[in-house]
């Protein structure tokens, strides 16, 4: 058996894999804010799973990773730091544990779900915060989006601010005081379209990618403001510029924990090689 973890700003998914990538079970518990508690519940859920020995475990990161040490520096929109989450998980579970960044995981698995796979996708996650992810030729960048949405700066009110904190699943709520699920107001997705086309079109006109994968809490919303959305990048258009042929993802709220049974499956078939 095999287990991801993502680890949200205000929920932590868990996911049981078979060896052949079938999801068996997942289930959902808060976040919380200290880093001793959030062990504490993840073990108790993990082991509302199953109690029997695990072959591998993925840890997802919304944030900055060492990936030569396993620290993960930062994670965005929870406040620990400095935190060896491969020792202190693995310490509980007794098995060895892998550990991304969550939006390179989710940009895996939904690229890997395209026939056939693009020499260039970006994935771009909208959820409590903004994560970025380039996959090239069915692989992660790991040097491209660790910092996400925090790294992209707009002009609003006079002031620079970064993508995340106008477009995010946070930002939504504070602007709008409701969530993405509840929002059915066309002219809001508007307002919402705009201010992701911002972000989308930067990206782009950068890296250029054969496609764009907008999943998250947020992105799996994508039906109710992907014509806004083409409307607002459409602006952008000319002899220079095209449109960006975005979608949504097939596993927008999962596509994290898919991307921890991809990474571990690379991982078990370099070890037999």
């Amino acid at each position: 058996m095999y287990l991801g973890i993502d680890i949200g700003g205000t929920k932590t998914l868990l996911g049981r894999f078979t060896k052949d990538g079938e999801l068996q079970e997942s289930l959902k518990f808060p976040t919380p804010n200290d880093y001793l508690e959030f062990l504490t519940e993840l073990n108790n859920n993990v082991a509302r799973i199953t109690t029997k020995p695990w072959s591998l475990v993925c840890v997802a990161a919304p944030g900055r990773i060492d990936r030569k040490t396993g620290i993960v520096l930062g994670l965005g929109n929870i406040g620990w730091k400095n935190i060896d989450l491969i020792k202190d998980i693995g310490a509980f579970l007794k098995v060895d544990v892998l550990i991304e960044n969550d939006a390179k995981l989710a940009g895996l698995s939904e690229a890997r779900l395209l026939k056939p796979v693009p020499k260039k996708v970006l994935y771009i996650t909208i959820s409590t915060g903004i994560g970025l992810a380039l996959i090239e030729n069915g692989k992660i960048n790991s040097v491209y989006g660790d910092a996400g949405g925090k790294a992209l700066f707009f002009e609003r009110g006079g002031k620079l601010v970064d993508w995340e904190s106008i477009a995010s699943g946070k930002a939504i709520v504070k602007r709008f005081n409701k969530r993405a699920s509840e929002i059915t107001d066309p002219h809001v997705w508007k307002l919402i379209s705009h201010d992701i086309a911002l972000g989308v079109m930067d990206e782009y006109s950068a890296l250029m990618p054969d496609i764009i994968i907008i999943g998250g809490g947020v992105g799996a919303h994508f039906s109710k403001f992907k014509e806004p959305l083409y409307e607002e990048l459409e602006k952008y258009e000319s002899p220079l510029v095209s449109i960006p042929k975005v979608v949504g993802a097939k596993h927008a709220e999962e596509a994290v924990i898919y991307g921890c049974y991809q990474l571990m499956k690379d991982n078990l078939r370099r070890a037999k090689n």
